[in-house]
């Protein structure tokens, strides 16, 4: 039998030019987004006239359009670069390098940067807010000034901005020198994450940069976990709501951070057990997880405060982190035993057979592999804490056992008293917790949250 001869693929294969209107494909549909837009901004400038306007918005003639013309002009502006960079970028590699697609991504980077811009600025507005003692939340437009900011009302009034919102926040605490010094331990290892994840970020990582940032976290964790112990109430003798804020800071770490503990030790302990034993009702169990996670906790609020009126827990902190901890063992189990069916079962096997037992194969085998997965777990249940409001609301009174949720609240309580510039400088501090721990473990929380749905 003889061979038959075949073509090479690259000479059985035609090149064939796309059709006409399909290079003017994109061009059209462009065409037609501009042109409904110009429909959209007419018959808004149409129905704006006549309409009286409000004293207090800066109204724009033709705003619509002249936004229009903007968006045209800057995608102009894009389009005529991106033909500069094709013609570059084809000179210097020798590549056949598309219009199109170096226009689509001048374009995709234009819509967003306006996203973030819109994104970024309602926090840039409550940060100027948090500075601004006239204790207004609002920026009236001032038609006489000539900055368009001002004249709209876009930005606040910066001349005025100072600290007595924030000196509120620290009125009559008294600090021990021993406190303050721990603070300074734990600004200074702010400061020196910060520093490690821009060096980070240059790609100059290294071992020894890994365990320094390690050592310099645990340093940070434990200063502030002596810290929150060991403040009281005693501390603090103001005579306003304001003055206590930091004791509801360091209550919502105390309760965030037990609670992040006892749901590592729960879930771990019963995912473990359902994806490495056998037992009757495991399947069941499974089940109920699953079923329990359908139903808002607010829907078991009559039934948690009546538990705790009954066991002598209402208004402890006591209830509070037993009824969050309750809450957290459904959704962190599952994530643990997927994590745990993703090991190597031979690893555990090898570890009995050499005498250890199941507990002891528990311990120091499956633990030591799952750093970022209980790093996962304990941050997804502290910011969930953290940032929980109704359940610390029906539990806890007084303000001296208020977390942060309810003590913002109380800043804005009354139709002629809110306080919006301590509820700004409030939260801008309460916020600064949950920024560290998130930064300075983003790679564990990032990895945890696929770990448990990765098998090998």
């Amino acid at each position: 039998m003889t061979a038959i001869p075949t073509q090479d693929a690259a000479e059985v294969y035609v090149h064939r030019e796309p059709s006409l209107l399909r290079k003017a494909l994109p061009w059209l549909v462009v065409a037609a987004l501009v042109l409904a837009v110009g429909v959209l901004a007419f018959y808004l400038n149409k129905s704006m006239e006549g309409r009286q306007k409000s004293f207090t918005i800066y109204f724009v003639e033709r705003g619509w359009v002249r936004f229009l013309l903007f968006l045209l002009a800057a995608s102009g502006v894009l389009a005529l670069t991106s033909l500069l960079g094709q013609r570059i970028g084809m000179a210097r590699t020798g590549r056949k390098i598309t219009y199109s697609a170096v226009l689509g991504v001048q374009l995709t980077h234009l819509f967003l940067m306006l996203v973030v811009l819109v994104a970024i600025y309602p926090l840039f507005y409550v940060l100027i807010a948090a500075f601004d003692p006239r204790n207004s939340l609002f920026a009236f437009p001032d038609f006489s000034n000539p900055n368009i900011l001002y004249k709209t009302g876009l930005l606040p009034r910066l001349e005025v901005l100072s600290y007595e919102n924030f000196q509120k926040l620290f009125e009559g605490v008294a600090i021990p020198l021993w406190q303050l010094a721990l603070a300074g331990i734990s600004g200074a290892a702010l400061t020196a994450l910060g520093i490690m994840a821009i060096i980070g970020r240059t790609g100059r990582e290294s071992e020894g940069l890994n365990q320094t940032r390690t050592w310099i976290l645990r340093i940070l964790m434990v200063a502030v976990a002596v810290l929150v112990v060991f403040m009281g109430p005693a501390q603090f003798s103001g005579s306003t709501n304001e003055s206590k804020f930091l004791l509801s800071v360091r209550n919502t770490l105390l309760v965030s951070g037990i609670t992040g503990i006892l749901a590592i030790l729960l879930s771990t302990t019963a995912g473990y057990a359902i994806a490495r034993l056998r037992f009757p009702g495991r399947f069941q169990t499974l089940l109920f997880f699953i079923f329990i996670q359908m139903f808002p906790v607010f829907l078991a609020l009559v039934a948690v405060y009546t538990l705790m009126v009954l066991l002598g827990l209402s208004n402890t902190f006591t209830g509070l982190i037993l009824a969050y901890s309750g809450g957290a063992i459904a959704f962190n189990t599952w994530i643990f035993k997927g994590y745990v069916e993703s090991l190597p079962e031979s690893l555990e096997e090898a570890a009995m057979v050499d005498g250890a037992t199941r507990w002891q194969t528990f311990i120091k085998v499956v633990i030591p592999l799952s750093g970022g997965i209980l790093v996962f777990i304990f941050l997804n249940q502290f910011i969930g804490t953290y940032a929980e409001f109704i359940l610390a609301n029906i539990l806890l009174t007084g303000v001296e056992k208020w977390t942060v949720g309810i003590m913002l609240l109380s800043f804005t309580q009354g139709q002629f008293s809110t306080k919006w510039g301590v509820f700004a400088a409030a939260a801008t501090l309460g916020a600064l917790p949950i920024v560290a721990l998130f930064y300075g473990f983003q790679g564990y929380f990032v990895g945890g949250t696929v770990s448990g749905g990765v098998k090998e």
